[in-house]
């Protein structure tokens, strides 16, 4: 199958509005966006952190408008249904490359932030042939991780801060490691997940962890990580890096685990420099 690549349209707007559809794969119907690129670079696909709605990746888009962007709600996140039955790694794997080949897309770029890189990496371990690059953001190994702040901590078990605004700015420095000023414009993006939804996304990771394939996945990898993530602490970052043959760490001065969206405009470059490079 030929790889997909962005046309250029007449009228343009700066600020590209997504493709909405919804896929259906097996008994699941998932949300999905395509920001479709105006040049001829490779795709990327785009798995989102837990309990986040595709929205909040609209930024990152429109600093990449050369690309096409596929990204989807998880289960019970977004407009997506809430999920049927729990679901594991691998679904989450085979569902992003049923809706890729679906769509026209072949070889791909992946980034996976936060949860998301743990999908991303189950991607790229199941699916090798269809990653040409990998980028990981503010994530970590699974269940074999080195923990962050408790408090940061248990407050993500919850999907309060998706449903209670005053929540959110009350705890956005505590959580994020972020300026509380920024709150209201992450808020405004937030589409709240079903608490089905958001508690089978928790199980989904239970148990899971790639550090015993992490040696053979020898795709160019870029892991990124905030120095004052408290969350997913910096360590995380230089372990995916040593198992990986061919990672190297990026560390995001100042950056909390929000880093992707609060300091776009400072890891845009790097990005763009990485997934630009040729790949051996």
């Amino acid at each position: 199958m030929a790889e997909r690549r962005g046309k250029k349209p007449d009228n343009k707007p700066a600020h590209r509005e997504p493709e909405i559809s919804f896929q259906t794969v097996g008994r699941q119907k998932l949300r999905t966006a395509v920001w479709r690129g105006d040049g001829d670079k490779r795709a990327i696909l785009f798995f989102n952190g837990i309990g986040a709605n595709l929205e909040l990746i609209a930024p990152l888009a429109h600093a990449l408008p050369d690309r096409d962007i596929v990204t989807f709600d998880m289960p019970g996140v977004g407009q997506s249904p809430s999920p049927i039955i729990p679901y594991r790694p691998w679904w989450i794997a085979y569902t992003a490359n049923t809706i890729i080949k679906r769509l026209g897309y072949d070889k791909v770029d992946v980034i996976g932030v936060s949860w998301g890189g743990g999908a991303a990496q189950q991607f790229a371990i199941q699916h090798q042939g269809r990653v040409n690059k990998l980028i990981l953001a503010a994530t970590t190994s699974g269940m074999t991780m080195v923990p962050g702040n408790i408090d940061a901590l248990a407050a993500m078990t919850t999907p309060r801060r998706y449903t209670d605004p005053e929540f959110l700015k009350k705890n956005f420095e505590r959580l994020y490691s972020e300026d509380p000023g920024a709150s209201h414009s992450h808020a405004v993006n937030i589409s709240a997940p079903t608490v089905r939804g958001y508690f089978y996304q928790l199980f989904a990771m239970m148990g899971w962890s790639s550090l015993p394939f992490l040696p053979f996945l020898n795709c160019p990898t870029l892991v990124m990580m905030g120095d004052k993530d408290r969350i997913v602490p910096l360590i995380n970052g230089r372990v995916l890096q040593y198992f990986m043959p061919n990672a190297k760490l990026h560390i995001v001065e100042g950056g909390g685990h929000l880093f992707i969206v609060s300091r776009l405009k400072q890891i845009t470059p790097v990005i763009r420099e990485f997934l630009d490079e040729p790949a051996d």
